[in-house]
């Protein structure tokens, strides 16, 4: 049974950073693509940074370039999402996903499109 557990989630002040874990276990592999998402209340989910099975190739969305840092350990299955200069529209709940399928990339952003989730963790960011 595959699991994804992230941590690192937490209350900060607005310019402040923290790190983002996630750990997959139960996969046969370790070459799957990951990626983090995150959701508001009322709105959808948003793929936030992807990360493809090699580690090689890496997606980011506009709002976070420049500040999050993606990276990941194959072989702890673990990927890590360093947030840095965080703003109060960084607030959501963050999840991590794992594409279910190894060496699959469906697009150009290598984020997992038929994934294991995590149950999120939550990043709140005061002004």
């Amino acid at each position: 049974q595959v699991q994804v557990v992230e941590s690192g989630g937490g209350l900060v002040q607005a310019g402040e950073s923290l790190r983002l874990s996630c750990r997959a276990s139960g996969l046969n592999d370790d070459d799957h693509n990951m990626g983090w998402f995150r959701q508001v209340p009322g709105k959808e989910r948003e793929a936030v940074s992807c990360i493809n099975w090699s580690g090689h190739n890496t997606y980011y969305a506009d709002s976070v370039k420049g500040r999050f840092t993606i990276s990941r350990d194959n072989a702890k299955n673990t990927i890590s999402l360093q947030m840095n200069s965080l703003k109060p529209d960084d607030t959501a709940m963050y999840y991590c996903a794992v594409e279910k399928r190894s060496y699959y990339t469906s697009g150009r952003d290598y984020c997992p499109t038929d994934a294991y989730w995590g149950q999120g963790t939550q990043v709140t960011v005061s002004s």
